[in-house]
């Protein structure tokens, strides 16, 4: 088994170099890396395509032009580095071939863009051929399709790698505006004294989107939206809302913090969760004509803690939605009575915390101030505490980076993915019926009757 080390990659190796994440995420992310400096190693691609080294380096290229960031001086750097190996994963020569492109390399980050079915055979090989013994691996959602088969993956992993050396990205959790959130809440003292069941009624998280599958039912009809992005995306986004400040300055005090809010969810029953099906998603190339997949979720959680104990959390995602963008909205007690010419009524939902993660990011301060006029009366104003408009760092740049640097705060851990899996686990599949909903709809009727607090659902703008 592989054990930790602190030092540097010395190379990076990506199997299925020639499918959709390398061509979408990962190309772009080497390029950004090279245009910092922070890319000064070999690129090993690995993949079963009969491809050259020059086809790899065109494919590159053409990925990073669709990004809209090329830089040629950068790309010129990182198309110097890229090298391939051709060949089956279920060939000990493809590895015997790859051991001797690593050259010098020891330290190598083990990229596994490849489906699960295929680990144990990589990692087998791999092992083998000794380029295991101080490499790091990372691996991509989906961790497994219930609590069940995360526990089997994490066996596969640990029975090659030490937790430490295993890297899997929830490329949320490298976005800004997500970062931005974590540092917004412990990095100004005068949240803490309101950030918690004392202060606050209810937390709502919407990711939207305007847009359906974009042809990739295929995928769809094998996950949907709570596998897709409840169970992760969304439940990291809790954990950085609700999570106890970290404990010392070690990599893991983040990890440990989201760990024990997983933890403390209540898992989802049928009553928790309200699931649809956007009108056309059947028509859809690759969905069965009588599908019951979701494409809409809407759940609510409890976190069994003092800090937030009888505080609903609130999630929704959705596709083909009226707008895209994802939004989280803190609302705060309203005051305990009435002072002026107005109902206490009226002040509900008039004080909150809106946070815009994307596409275009906002921090938001919800406030009442008095009305123009003779009476003493208000009306709700929004203070804009921060927005951030410009180039940001991409996740998969930041978290390739924190890889190759041993620095795991931002991956998820084998206990929190299956502290993830634990909460979603009760509500998979068709334990509760999908409800149809018009597209450019908020979703279905039955998911307004799930938020009894102040103004219902938020309605998030689209964005300016």
């Amino acid at each position: 088994m592989s054990q930790p080390n602190e030092l540097e990659s010395d190379a990076v190796v990506i199997f299925g170099v020639t499918g959709d994440l390398a061509f979408k995420k990962l190309f772009p992310a080497l390029h950004a890396l090279a245009r910092r400096g922070r890319l000064e190693v070999p690129v090993i691609g690995v993949a079963r395509s009969d491809w050259t080294e020059q086809r790899l380096r065109e494919r590159a290229k053409e990925s990073i032009e669709a990004s809209g960031r090329l830089d040629p001086g950068a790309f010129d750097k990182l198309a110097g580095r890229l090298r391939y190996v051709a060949g089956d994963y279920n060939d000990p020569a493809t590895y015997r071939r790859l051991r001797k492109a690593l050259g010098p390399s020891v330290r190598p980050l083990l990229y596994l863009a490849i489906p699960p079915s295929m680990f144990g055979t990589v990692l087998d090989n791999l092992q083998h051929c000794g380029c295991t013994v101080d490499a790091r691996v990372v691996v991509e959602k989906p961790f497994g399709r219930d609590l069940a088969s995360s526990r089997e993956l994490n066996r596969e992993l640990r029975r090659v790698f030490d937790e430490s050396a295993i890297f899997r990205i929830d490329h949320y959790l490298g976005k800004e505006p997500v970062q931005n959130l974590l540092y917004f809440r412990f990095a100004n003292s005068f949240f803490e004294p309101i950030w918690n069941r004392n202060y606050i009624a209810s937390v709502q998280i919407t990711m939207a989107e305007k847009f359906g599958v974009q042809g990739r039912g295929k995928f769809y009809e094998e996950s949907g939206a709570i596998r897709d992005v409840v169970q992760n995306h969304m439940l990291q986004l809790v954990a950085s809302l609700a999570m106890e400040s970290p404990v010392g300055q070690h990599r893991d005090a983040i990890r440990n913090a989201r760990t024990q809010v997983l933890q403390a969810i209540v898992p989802l029953t049928a009553a928790d969760v309200v699931r649809g099906q956007y009108v056309g998603y059947r028509d859809e190339p690759d969905v069965a004509p009588r599908s019951t997949v979701e494409t809409f979720a809407a759940v609510r959680l409890s976190i069994d803690s003092w800090r937030w104990a009888g505080v609903p959390f609130f999630i929704r995602a959705g596709k083909r939605m009226p707008v895209t963008c994802t939004e989280v909205l803190v609302e705060l007690q309203r005051p305990p009575r009435a002072v002026f010419d107005e109902p206490l009524a009226a002040l509900a939902g008039t004080n909150y915390l809106r946070f815009r993660l994307g596409p275009d990011v906002a921090i938001a301060l919800g406030v009442r101030t008095k009305a123009p006029g003779e009476r003493m009366t208000g009306r709700n104003v929004e203070l804009m505490a921060a927005q951030a408009p410009g180039e940001a760092m991409l996740d998969y740049e930041r978290l390739i980076g924190d890889a190759m640097r041993g620095d795991a705060s931002q991956f998820a851990r084998d206990d929190i993915v299956e502290a993830e899996w634990r909460v979603v686990d009760g509500i998979l599949g068709d334990v509760t019926p999908v409800h149809e909903y018009r597209p450019e709809t908020w979703g279905p009727p039955a998911a307004e009757t799930m938020v009894s607090v102040a103004g219902g659902w938020q309605r998030p703008e689209p964005s300016r």
